[in-house]
């Protein structure tokens, strides 16, 4: 499994051009955390950003503790900041700093600007000051301190320096304007006093710097070239600029903002993050329903895939919502090539073989990844008279399309036998026991000759299980914006963790914490990296095999009340509640498309987001492509390049997409050769059927060309082919894999399937 793809984004764009004209010969940018808490998914996304850039070309990352208030700061914070930027995989080398290494010279600093005239320390309590500040349509009026003379202004701020007065008797503001639009240019406060300890520099200072003082300055002692910071500061900006000008130190950084990450059904505030941990309800920063990175750690998700969810989702310059299910996605992505397979019961139901020998057992192998995975390796199961299976993989009075194990019907038994339901055995309660089964002898590995058996169930062996906890993980909060449901700790998911005791096959008696499985049938799990040990086995749910928060109204759902929760998940917006949200300029176009060119209600409301968009998507018809075929590329393709790119600022107009498109339409290209071109005309804003010609890129139509591919494949692999036609159907992704590989994506799938299926059906 690899990273994914770099995307050409508008921070790329930018240092590929100062490096171009010679403004800096290194890129180093800087990850500035400040180590008052535990960082988050959030956080991870600027370091993968920052790290990765300099990377890219060829520079440094400073790793700076943005440590200025000695209240909130601990070395606890700063040990676990390093810990997780590690284990994402990024290094900072020697290049590991703090703000309070900084602290003489910060001071220095602010004498230059009280010197300058540029500051002065202002006598106004914090209230007063707020009031003065005005508002967005007023200006601010000027404190009756701001003309003290740079003389008396040196005394003061000495003497601030020195202890001799009360923490809020003095602050330090920097001399700007008390009219200016941007509200952070109206006297920004540089300093404050604070007696308290500092977990590094003691009890040598009682002032500290502000944030927005300290970090430009930071950034310029250090040479950073590239300031990357998140959305929210944009106009900080312009005090960022004012302090670097007026201040005047050697080195003159930038700044330039990105969208931060916000996910839904999760909360990105470090206060709220700490009081969920000081009200105890959850047990700790690095709980795995957290989001922090350590939470994140600890539940099993690999570094690898947040790195690629931080690739994937893009840098844009626009805040938006991401879907924790894409998270999740790439989550699975990467486990479902590094998890081996093993099976768990994590509800245990006794099943007993009456016409397996007592006494009598057998060991099975298994392979450790299915055949598609193509990694090598097995593992030894034994077998049995006495099993356990999964409680829900039964059923007594079954619901219509239940397909597991039912009063006299069969189940396969996963990598053994076919087995039949004989009858049931009850407590004086009534309470299920035991299941008393048959097993067909002649069905070991395989299905059943002369009948139809729907459902595959998995099992342990009673004799060799071994027991283990299994922490059933779900999303932390009920709803999908937990900020805006009045008290956030409201949306709590009473749900969120589930603790059932089961059993793991004998396999993984002494599997080390911190192991990744995929528990067949079951979920992704991994060991526990504080809990887990040889005497008590505790296995973290990771995530499910499938999104499992918003489940498809086609799982098998046993209950009515269960029927309707689901039909309330999954139920379509209709036409009349997009159209109440639609604003006037973009109502014609939403219903235009959706009732003239009968374009789903979900698409129809993605191109008539903005007028502009509307209008690209008609010209793309009125330049010869099909309404659907450019309704599913904007929809699929383009909005995913808008993410970092205007459409107005796209190299390329809507009469070169409608080209691209009609190339798929006609069979020219592929869907995977399609986006290949889109990235080129992306960097280049060529013409599709230019770029096809220059790179020969054009789609493999011939069945006797793609055969002629095939051949040597099916030689190279002839063992697998052998496989294949005794029944393991499943190899088939793997051949459909290589021949694509082999044609460099530019096989006609459907022609690809149809000669495939052919020469691997000749015996």
């Amino acid at each position: 499994m690899s990273e994914t793809p770099k995307i050409k984004h508008f921070l790329r764009q930018i240092i590929e051009e100062d490096l171009a004209a010679g403004k800096f010969s290194e890129v180093v940018t800087r990850f500035p955390p400040e180590p008052n808490g535990y960082l988050h998914i959030g956080h991870a996304k600027s370091i993968c950003l920052n790290f990765g850039l300099s990377q890219e070309y060829g520079g440094r990352t400073h790793l700076r503790f943005d440590d200025t208030n000695p209240t909130t700061e601990d070395m606890e914070f700063v040990q676990s900041i390093q810990n997780d930027v590690r284990w994402l995989g990024f290094d900072w080398q020697d290049h590991l700093y703090f703000a309070s290494d900084y602290f003489e010279d910060l001071y220095q600093f602010a004498v230059k600007l009280i010197r300058d005239g540029k500051a002065y320390v202002d006598s106004c309590n914090l209230e007063e000051i707020r009031a003065m500040r005005g508002t967005v349509t007023e200006p601010g009026q000027p404190s009756p301190y701001r003309n003290r003379s740079v003389e008396e202004n040196l005394d003061l701020f000495a003497r601030m320096r020195a202890g001799e007065f009360a923490d809020g008797a003095h602050v330090l503001r920097a001399k700007i304007d008390m009219a200016s639009a941007n509200m952070k240019m109206r006297d920004p406060l540089l300093y404050r006093i604070r007696h308290a300890h500092h977990y590094r520099s003691g009890d040598a200072w009682c002032i500290y710097p502000m944030y927005d003082f300290a970090h430009c300055l930071s950034d310029a002692l250090e040479s950073i070239t590239h300031s990357i910071c998140t959305l929210e500061f944009e106009n900080n900006r312009d005090l960022y600029d004012w302090v670097i000008e007026h201040c005047d130190p050697p080195a003159k950084p930038k700044q330039f903002e990105f969208a931060r990450l916000n996910i839904n059904y999760t909360v990105m505030s470090k206060r709220k993050l700490m009081t969920l941990v000081k009200e105890k309800h959850v047990s700790g920063w690095d709980d795995p329903r957290m989001p922090t990175i350590a939470g994140m750690r600890r539940r099993g998700y690999p570094a690898l895939a947040i790195r690629n969810f931080c690739e994937q989702i893009g840098v844009a310059k626009a805040n938006s919502m991401v879907d924790f299910s894409q998270l999740e996605y790439c989550i699975r992505d990467v486990l479902n090539y590094e998890a081996p397979r093993a099976m768990a019961i994590t509800r245990p139901l006794k099943l007993i073989l009456e016409t397996y020998r007592e006494g009598q057992s057998e060991s099975l192998e298994a392979a450790l990844f299915p055949d598609e995975i193509g990694k090598p390796g097995t593992r030894k199961m034994s077998f049995s008279k006495t099993l356990y299976i999964e409680a829900d993989d039964f059923m007594e009075n079954p619901t219509k399309n239940f397909h597991r194990l039912v009063p006299g019907g069969e189940v396969r038994l996963k990598n053994a036998y076919t087995i039949k339901c004989e009858r049931v055995e009850k407590d004086a309660n009534g309470q299920i026991t035991a299941l008393i089964c048959s097993h067909d002898p002649n069905t070991l590995g395989k299905a059943p000759e002369g009948r139809k058996v729907k459902g595959i169930i998995h099992w342990v062996d009673a004799q060799t299980a071994v027991p283990a906890e299994f922490r059933v993980y779900d999303r932390l909060f009920l709803d999908e914006r937990p900020d805006t449901v009045g008290e956030f700790k409201d949306s709590l998911n009473p749900d969120s963790l589930v603790v059932l005791n089961g059993f793991v096959e004998a396999s993984l008696a002494k599997v080390d914490a911190g192991s990744h499985f995929q528990f067949e049938r079951q979920g992704y799990y991994f060991a526990d990296p504080k809990d887990h040990s040889a005497k008590k086995l505790v296995f973290n749910r990771t995530v499910s095999l499938k999104d499992g928060f918003n489940k498809a109204a086609s799982e098998e759902i046993n209950t009515p009340a269960k029927v309707e929760e689901v039909q309330s998940v999954v139920k379509a917006r209709t036409y009349e509640e997009v159209l109440a949200t639609k604003a006037e300029n973009q109502v014609p176009f939403f219903q235009t498309f959706h009732n003239d060119y009968g374009l789903s209600v979900d698409d129809a409301d993605t191109l008539s987001a903005t007028p502009e968009l509307a209008q690209f998507y008609q010209t793309m018809l009125t330049s010869g492509a099909g309404r659907d075929a450019a309704a599913k590329w904007v929809v699929n393709e383009l909005m995913r390049i808008l993410k970092d790119i205007a459409l107005a600022a796209l190299p390329f107009d809507a009469s070169k997409a409608s080209a691209l498109v009609q190339l798929l339409e006609k069979g020219t290209i592929s869907s995977k050769i399609a986006k290949e071109i889109l990235s080129e005309m992306v960097e280049t804003g060529q013409d599709p059927n230019a770029i096809l010609e220059t790179k020969g890129l054009k789609q493999i139509n011939d069945p006797q060309a793609i055969r002629a591919l095939i051949e040597p494949l099916l030689q190279q692999n002839a063992e697998k082919v052998q496989a294949y036609r005794d029944g393991k159907d499943k190899l088939y992704g793997f051949f459909v894999g290589q021949a694509m590989k082999a044609s460099g994506g530019k096989a006609n799938p459907e022609i690809l399937n149809q000669v495939l299926t052919a020469m691997l059906s000749a015996s």
